[in-house]
């Protein structure tokens, strides 16, 4: 196994470095009793990854069974207790727990709990996610096809709108 080709090919490196302090709020309120904050989005990486954190509260559905066709999607659990489904099977993710879900990988996730959960999504490669955590609540209240329409534009495939 190697490393992949270099992408920087300078001699002694360069300041670039991105120093952001955390929002004194979540950038979004979303569905359910949670709250997404934007760590690092795809134009801050360069498209190379986005990177969110969710702060879920009680008894909170994060995102039915769905698949992404064009980016992977994994999840770091920071607290609480988060329930994870493969597509076959539910698992209970705890503090430190990882789940990396490839490609049209089937997945899907809740809290179930009477606690207040917290974790991070990482998307890689970077996508334009914000706009899909900023607009989901609001086109879950229009018709079916429209939100079919949302979803697919942000990439995320439910199989109960696969019909």
């Amino acid at each position: 196994m190697s490393y992949p080709e270099p992408r920087y090919l300078g001699e002694r490196g360069k300041v670039t470095a991105l120093f952001r302090p955390a929002p004194p709020e979540p950038d979004t309120g979303f569905v359910g009793s949670a709250a997404i904050s934007y760590v690092a989005d795809r134009e801050t990486t360069r498209g190379e990854f986005g990177l969110y954190k969710v702060d879920m509260g009680p008894r909170t559905i994060g995102a039915e069974e769905h698949f992404h066709r064009t980016i992977s999607e994994s999840f770091y659990v920071l607290s609480g207790e988060v329930r994870f489904s493969d597509g076959e099977r539910w698992v209970t993710g705890c503090e430190g727990d990882f789940l990396h879900v490839p490609a049209g990988g089937l997945h899907a996730f809740r809290n179930d709990s009477d606690a207040p959960v917290s974790l991070l999504m990482i998307f890689s490669p970077g996508a334009p996610r914000e706009e899909y955590f900023e607009k989901a609540a609001e086109y879950a209240e229009r018709s079916r096809e429209e939100l079919k329409t949302f979803r697919m534009k942000h990439d995320n495939y439910f199989t109960d709108m696969l019909d």
